[in-house]
């Protein structure tokens, strides 16, 4: 900062034409980055709506070069307008962005500052109270540790010497050492905020407390297992809906005696009905299993009947065959193929396709938390003519494509599921795609390019049970860390025939709420 202070010239010394100059250019500089700036974080934005659901890791390398960019430029930009003379960065700060008052949400520490003097400083008069200026300033804790210590006092009777004492209060792993607040940081940092075990370590460990990564992993071991007929009841409460959203993602798994890693599979099933105006309580199971064979799907689902919205797997074809379950395909997959083929190509066939598409999005976005009835209504009225439109025109230009062209494969894959597609607009209740399951597998897409994989069968499965408790907490606007705290408090001694409690949605008035619930935006 210095140094950019002693490369500017002498400003007594400038005449005013140069003094303009001067500020006009430096004024122009902060612009141009402005402007760049802006543009890195449109891209970014664009980049994140392609990201999640994607098998490719690139995409995930160039929105993290584009952040490093765009947080360099931000830094830069700051210290340059530090090293402009103060009337010169005032005026480039009174131009920013207004400034958001600090959150309402957070507790206030106040501190009064009483002037030194006790009488006027000019005549000695007494000092009589004005009024007040006041400012805030952001501040954050550090982590805070402490040991509880629980005392049992013995009492002993006079009389015949029995011996009387409290019981031992329970803990959420017997025997361990970690408290509620201590396991729910440990679940939510690493299963909500994507850090590893290991850094968890190194950054306790500055805190003066050793707490070894294997100790770590025994804590989310032994609470997932404590968690087991709590989400047991959320995969009831799941699999009794009429509608559901299914999804996968791979997860790497350590495969056993040799180090190199396997495939397993983390299966996600959503029970989400508000945009279609119900007030049923949404909510995310996770299932973890070690491959992706159709079977594993059809266990999931032997008891649900309904309909599943979800992509083009194969192995949902024998779950639909029964007639038990129905198939709602999903425009998002089909919206995505040609428009990776209009970025690769700059198609005129995709462009036209996505702009069809993108006119049964409008109607959506109409009817968005409206009743079923309301939703079947408009959408037979305005989607259904277009979807006989835009189907009309895949089959013209089918004809006039090569058969082995990306944009031919995209048109093929669009009429080949077409009566699926059509199907959100015979039922209100259904949705125009499946975006409510791809939003609930973005946590595990971050996590798993910051932990890489999980070290065995039943870490995938212990990430299932927490994904699923930390993924419905936040459904419903629930801090996670403050909803699994309050769980694990409980647990321990809660009856197991009213597990159902201790659902999110059941303690959310007990809880923090997130500053901006999270539930169904699209």
């Amino acid at each position: 900062m210095t140094a950019a202070r002693a490369t500017l010239p002498d400003l007594d010394a400038l005449d005013p034409n140069e003094l303009k100059a001067l500020i006009i250019s430096q004024h122009e500089l902060i612009v141009s980055r402005d402007s760049e700036i802006e543009q890195l974080k449109l891209l970014i934005a664009k980049l994140r709506r392609m990201q999640f659901g994607r098998s490719s890791e690139k995409l995930d390398r160039q929105i993290e070069q584009l952040e490093l960019r765009l947080e360099a430029l931000q830094q830069n930009d700051a210290e340059k307008v530090a090293a402009l003379p103060e009337p010169l960065a005032r005026a480039e700060r009174v131009a920013r962005p207004v400034r958001r008052p600090l959150p309402a949400h957070l507790p206030r520490e106040e501190r009064t500052y009483l002037p030194k003097q006790e009488a006027c400083p000019d005549c000695g008069g007494k000092l009589k109270h004005l009024g007040e200026d006041v400012s805030e300033m952001l501040e954050i804790e550090s982590i805070r540790f402490k040991v509880i210590r629980h005392v049992r006092p013995k009492l002993a009777c006079a009389c015949c010497d029995r011996i009387v004492q409290a019981e031992a209060p329970s803990r959420p792993i017997a025997r361990g050492v970690a408290g509620p607040g201590l396991l729910a940081h440990v679940l939510v940092s690493k299963f909500g905020d994507h850090l590893p075990l290991y850094r968890q370590s190194e950054i306790y460990a500055r805190q003066g407390v050793e707490l070894d990564r294997s100790t770590l992993a025994d804590w989310v071991c032994g609470t997932s297992q404590l968690f087991e007929p709590l989400v047991e009841a959320l995969r009831r409460h799941v699999m009794a809906a009429q509608k559901l959203h299914a999804d996968d993602t791979p997860v790497p798994v350590l495969a056993p005696g040799n180090g190199k890693t396997k495939t397993g599979r983390l299966w996600t099933y959503v029970r989400d009905d508000r945009p279609a105006g119900d007030q049923t309580p949404p909510a995310v199971w996770f299932a973890y299993t070690p491959d992706r064979k159709g079977e594993h799907p059809q266990a999931h689902l032997s008891k649900f009947m309904g309909t599943l919205q979800a992509d083009g797997y194969a192995g949902f074809e024998q779950i639909y065959e029964g007639g038990r379950i129905q198939e709602a395909a999903c425009w998002a997959h089909v919206r995505r193929k040609f428009y990776d083929i209009q970025i690769a190509h700059k198609s005129p066939v995709a462009a036209e396709a996505l702009k069809r598409i993108g006119a049964l999005y409008a109607v959506e976005s109409d009817i968005n938390g409206r009743s079923p009835e309301e939703r079947r209504e408009i959408r037979n009225t305005r989607s259904r003519p277009l979807l006989g439109s835009l189907k009309q025109w895949l089959e013209e230009t089918l004809v006039k494509l090569s058969k082995k062209s990306d944009t031919a494969i995209a048109v093929r894959y669009a009429l080949g599921r077409w009566e699926a597609l059509m199907r959100y607009c015979d039922d209100g209740h259904l949705e125009i795609d499946n975006n409510a399951a791809e939003r609930s597998l973005r946590a595990v897409a971050l996590g798993r390019k910051n932990y890489l994989f999980a070290g065995s069968d039943r870490g995938g499965e212990s990430a299932a049970a927490i994904y699923s408790l930390i993924g419905t907490a936040k459904l419903h606007g629930i801090d996670p860390e403050s909803y699994l705290r309050n769980v694990l408090s409980r647990i321990a001694e809660h009856p197991i025939n009213r597990i159902g409690e201790l659902l999110p949605w059941n303690l959310a008035a007990d809880l923090d709420m997130l500053p901006i619930a999270n539930g169904h935006d699209r």
